[in-house]
């Protein structure tokens, strides 16, 4: 991709903005907002917002040949089997120039439960909720696109993304909460990606992704779920969380956090480092969390 390229943002939230940070204004960056009111956010930030929603085809038209490349970081509906959002904005791109690369955010959930075993990208998705196979429709629909238009797609399979500073995407609030974990004896292996690692490997899909190519984006953490949350709570000056077997899992967590739980897989990333050349700055959880150690309250680190 040229340097003087345009960037489409679909989905410019916590990651979105940490891609536009990162990039430091080597791209003109524009993202697509279904709200007005986040416009002047927006053109804060050095983005030019587009007012229009992935649920209304008819509001994507001004997206047609606007930019060179696309960042796709938006959710699937929260219903069905398929993702009409995607093909929506797929419409709307073919109408002129076509974008001649796009990266889109996908899940590991894809893969399901692998029971504990590596799983590379060449391992076929095995998707056991709606939510994942919602992303596998996404995924199957991009890259046949992407094979019919000459368009370089990258797909980023990506597992829990944390940051201290990200919405959503605190650990230690977890641990503050109270939530337990699972005996160690019924725990499953959990993967991860701080979410500036994150932001780094979607600009390097698009400069060095290969056509139509799954890649993994996951750091070099080899852990299971109850031991991530104790460093979790050790680095936090916090109280370990407590334990509850698998039998006393529907007392504790909803169907949604269940269905994470109750998956186990161990990611590679050496496709990552090896094709997209990507250096993480936080390797393992614990230098991701190690630099909001010091923080001793939920005052102090929030």
């Amino acid at each position: 991709m040229a340097r003087e390229s345009s960037l489409l943002i679909i989905g410019c939230g916590d990651v979105g903005l940490r891609v536009v940070r990162a990039l430091g204004g080597r791209l003109r960056v524009f993202a697509l907002t279904s709200s007005p009111a986040r416009c002047d956010a927006l053109r804060a930030a050095g983005v030019r917002p587009v007012v229009g929603d992935l649920d209304d085809a008819v509001s994507l038209g001004r997206l047609a040949g606007l930019a060179d490349a696309v960042l796709y970081l938006a959710p699937p509906p929260a219903t069905g089997r398929t993702d009409p959002r995607l093909r929506a904005l797929l419409a709307a791109l073919s109408r002129r120039t076509r974008p001649a690369r796009v990266v889109y955010a996908s899940t590991t959930g894809v893969y399901g439960d692998c029971r504990g075993e590596w799983v590379t990208e060449t391992r076929p998705p095995k998707a056991t909720t709606d939510r994942a196979r919602r992303r596998v429709d996404a995924e199957s629909h991009l890259r046949a696109w992407g094979r019919a238009t000459g368009a370089r797609v990258s797909v980023l399979r990506i597992p829990g993304i944390y940051a201290e500073d990200r919405e959503g995407g605190r650990p230690r609030e977890r641990v503050l909460r109270g939530t337990p974990v699972l005996a160690a004896a019924d725990d499953g292996y959990t993967n991860h990606i701080h979410a500036d690692d994150l932001a780094r490997a979607c600009i390097a899909a698009l400069w060095r992704g290969r056509p139509q190519r799954v890649v993994q984006v996951c750091d070099d953490t080899d852990m299971k779920t109850g031991d991530y949350y104790d460093l979790v709570a050790d680095l936090s000056g916090l109280p370990r969380p407590a334990r509850v077997t698998r039998a006393q899992a529907g007392e504790h967590f909803s169907p949604a956090q269940w269905s994470f739980l109750n998956e186990s897989r161990r990611l590679s990333n050496a496709r990552m480092k090896r094709e997209l050349r990507l250096v993480l700055q936080h390797p393992t959880i614990r230098e991701g969390l190690s630099a909001r150690a010091g923080c001793a309250t939920a005052a102090s680190c929030a």
